[in-house]
C-alpha cells in the first residue's frame, strides 16, 4: 500500500475510532442518566413512606384470653397524608377508632382513614384516636414487640406501606409525655 494511502486509511480508521468513543461514552450516559431518572422514580413512590415520622408508638400488653388491644403513636406527616389502613400478624382485625363524648356518653367509633395534615402532628392516644387491635390470637405481654403496618396514602393518591415496631407497656401504662 503506498504511504499516501495508508495515511489516509489510518487518519479515517483514528476518525472512525474517535466516534465509536465519543459513542459509548454518549451511550454510557444515557445509562447512568437512565439508572439516576430509575432511583428518582424509586424514591418518589416511596415518597409518603419517607415523608411520615412515627414517635413514642406502643401497645398495650393484654391479660390471658383478652381479645383486644390498642396501639398508640405520634405521627408527623411533611405532605398531606391519610392513613388508610392498619395491620398486624397478632390480630385478625385492626382498625383506627376515635373516641369522643356523646353528652355525658364516651363512644368509640372506626373510621375510615386518619388524615396527617402536613407538619402536624397527630396524636393517637388513650381516649382519643388510636390503633384498635381485635381478635388477638395470642396474649401481648409486657415487653414484646408487635408489628403493625401503617397504609398511607398521599395527595396524589398513591398508596405505601410504614412498618413500625411496638414495644408493649404494661396495662396501667400512659404515654411518655415530653414537656
Amino acid at each position: 500500500m503506498k504511504p499516501a494511502i495508508r495515511s489516509l486509511v489510518q487518519c479515517a480508521a483514528v476518525g472512525a475510532f474517535a466516534v465509536l468513543e465519543q459513542v459509548g461514552s454518549l451511550m454510557e450516559k444515557q445509562v447512568t442518566l437512565r439508572w439516576w431518572i430509575g432511583l428518582a422514580a424509586v424514591l418518589a413512590a416511596s415518597g409518603a413512606l419517607a415523608q411520615v415520622e412515627v414517635k413514642d408508638a406502643w401497645i398495650r400488653a393484654t391479660v390471658n384470653q383478652q381479645k383486644a388491644t390498642g396501639a398508640f403513636m405520634r405521627l408527623t406527616a411533611a405532605q398531606n397524608t391519610r392513613v388508610v389502613q392498619v395491620s398486624t400478624p397478632v390480630a385478625g382485625v385492626a382498625e383506627i377508632h376515635e373516641m369522643s363524648m356523646d353528652g355525658n356518653m364516651m363512644r368509640m367509633r372506626a373510621v375510615t382513614a386518619l388524615d396527617l395534615p402536613a407538619g402536624q402532628t397527630v396524636e393517637l392516644k388513650p381516649g382519643g384516636y388510636h390503633v384498635m387491635l381485635m381478635e388477638l390470637k395470642q396474649a401481648i405481654k409486657e415487653g414484646d414487640v408487635v408489628p403493625l403496618t401503617l397504609v398511607l396514602e398521599g395527595s396524589d393518591g398513591k398508596r405505601s406501606n410504614l412498618d413500625v415496631k411496638l414495644p408493649a407497656r404494661s396495662l396501667t401504662a400512659m404515654p411518655h409525655t415530653k414537656h
